[in-house]
């Protein structure tokens, strides 16, 4: 175990993994707007839920620098940070969560395990009009309904009573419907600050959508010189598309083309469900939900999820749906380090579970654990696009994710795409895919 890095690299490293979210999306400062963060609460000396490793290097004045992320990040974490114990990876998530939930007190609460979650809400699945029956006369109203037909089934989604927080109102719901089948409307990271909404123009569709079909839940696409000629069709799951960096960056690493940089998938029809809207309290599981049967109305082989968060019933079950459809998905498995809880919906049955290597074939040491994990894709050392123009360096599984699946929309099937994995350097699953795909920063002067 190595020494703790110079003070101010570990704080870095801290204002730059609660500036971006689980997923691990690290890109340099793009200009996007911040907002301060408050923290006129947090005791002297003291950062709440974080435990020794990091309060002991931490003053108050350094604590306000990292519980107040900027945009300013490194391309990569120091060994050390994560090294120093996985308590430091634990805790910086942990402060992340609990200061997204207090920037969003009117939009999110937490449930038992301390996950964001929609203020007040649960959702339920094909619910029986007499659970829904029982439901209201225990104080519970119905605020909306959805039937997906691409998924094969209904949700509604249902207030708690009135003083009532989540977590007793999923309590009082089954008292009242033991059959019913529900759960909280969790938040899905990332929920940094490149998902915040930029200046500029969407990618628009201005290629001839030929090719293999693939899908994106993801922030919203910016225009790029990259991605000028490609086939992207966007769509918001909360509000009208925002283009973002995480998603800018995504999207090229599958269709960009331009110079040097060539994505690994060029050609194909990209499909962009936008679930955030430039809100970063937004990404729950019913707009996740939403976005995946639109996703699967456009018939992809191949969607990506490059978000993670808790387990959850809904998402499940459109997980279980898709894979009826044949249609694959493609998940990061996050970026909290092996002792964080398993990620999802990457560790769903049926689901491909991604992670990263950088460019001597190492897994990335900041990498979740999936509950399985089925490949790794280049995830470090390397250049995606930024929004506008330019590049960037990006480090991240968020990163690995998309170039696994567009290897595997155009391999067909895993067993295929099995063939072509060459070995890597420690947890990387049945092998390192696309790993010709990875751009050098250097080739396109990436910032």
């Amino acid at each position: 175990m190595s020494r703790f890095a110079p003070r101010l690299m570990i704080l870095a490293s801290a204002a730059a993994l609660l500036a971006t979210a689980a997923g691990a999306q690290l890109l340099p400062s793009v200009g996007l707007p911040t907002g301060g963060l408050p923290t006129g609460n947090l005791p002297v000396g003291a950062v709440p839920g974080v435990g020794p490793v990091l309060q002991n290097v931490l003053s108050p004045a350094e604590t306000r620098q990292i519980v107040n992320p900027t945009l300013d990040s490194v391309a990569g974490l120091p060994d050390s940070v994560i090294q120093s114990g996985t308590a430091s990876l634990l805790d910086l998530r942990r402060l992340r969560l609990q200061q997204l939930i207090r920037e969003n007190r009117n939009q999110l609460e937490s449930d038992n395990a301390g996950q964001p979650v929609r203020r007040g809400v649960l959702v339920a699945i094909n619910p029986l009009p007499s659970a829904l029956q029982r439901a209201a006369r225990a104080g519970f109203r119905t605020i909306g309904a959805e039937a997906n037909s691409n998924l094969g089934f209904t949700t509604v989604m249902l207030a708690v009573p009135a003083g009532m927080s989540a977590r007793e109102g999923l309590k009082r719901l089954y008292q009242a419907a033991p059959e019913i089948e529900a759960d909280y409307d969790h938040i899905f990271e990332p929920a940094g600050g490149d998902l915040l909404p930029v200046a500029g123009a969407l990618a628009a569709a201005a290629g001839a959508g030929g090719g293999v079909r693939i899908g994106i839940v993801d922030g919203g696409v910016a225009s790029h010189p990259a991605l000028a000629g490609a086939s992207i069709d966007q769509h918001g799951f909360s509000g009208s598309p925002q283009a973002t960096g995480h998603g800018t960056a995504v999207a090229s690493l599958i269709v960009g083309n331009q110079g040097p940089f060539r994505g690994a998938a060029r050609g194909a029809s990209l499909f962009v469900a936008d679930v955030y809207g430039g809100n970063r309290a937004a990404g729950s599981a019913s707009a996740v939900v939403r976005a995946l049967g639109w996703l699967a109305s456009k018939q992809p082989s191949v969607i990506n999820i490059s978000l993670v968060g808790p387990p959850n019933v809904l998402l499940q079950r459109a997980v279980q749906q898709l894979r009826a459809r044949g249609i694959q998905l493609v998940a990061a498995v996050g970026n909290d380090g092996p002792a964080a809880p398993p990620q999802y919906p990457a560790s769903y049955p049926g689901v491909v579970a991604v992670t990263g290597v950088d460019g001597n074939g190492r897994a990335l040491i900041e990498a979740g654990k999936a509950d399985h994990l089925d490949f790794a894709a280049p995830g470090a050392d390397m250049a995606a696009a930024l929004p506008g123009q330019g590049y960037a360096k990006v480090r991240g599984t968020s990163f690995a994710a998309p170039l696994a699946a567009a290897r595997l929309a155009a391999a067909g099937s895993l067993q295929r795409l099995a063939l072509e994995a060459r070995p890597g350097k420690g947890r990387v699953g049945r092998g390192v895919v696309c790993w010709d795909c990875r751009v050098d920063p250097k080739a396109v002067r990436a910032k």
